[in-house]
């Protein structure tokens, strides 16, 4: 059984940053991309940001420049530096990633969600 765990979550003033983190746990052999999903009340989950194995990295225009995806394989875990924080960031921030299991087995598995607000 794999899990994903997120934590860094809360609440921050605009213009302030966070550090979400992601860790993989279980029958893991492998992980492939990673990537930060979010959803605002009302609105549908966006892509916020993936990496791959290599470290190639893609962000949505909303964050670009803003935040930063970085992993940390040896530790099966993604991170995500969100800086210049603002009211419209405001979400629920889910990790997500290609999981290859000592079964053998690939399937993406999805973490439960770390709130962020984003408010004075």
């Amino acid at each position: 059984q794999v899990q994903l765990v997120e934590s860094g979550g809360g609440l921050v003033q605009p213009g302030g940053s966070l550090r979400l983190s992601c860790a993989a746990s279980g029958s893991i052999l492998s992980i492939n991309t990673m990537r930060w999903y979010r959803q605002a009340p009302g609105k549908e989950r966006e892509l916020v940001a993936r990496i791959t194995v290599g470290r190639n990295t893609v962000y949505a225009n909303s964050v670009k420049g803003r935040f930063t995806i970085s992993r940390d394989n040896a530790k099966n875990a993604v991170y995500l530096q969100m800086n210049s924080l603002k009211p419209e960031d405001t979400a629920v921030y889910y990790c997500n990633a290609d999981i290859v299991t000592e079964a053998r087995d690939i399937d993406v598995y999805w973490g439960q969600g770390t709130q962020v607000t984003v408010s004075s």
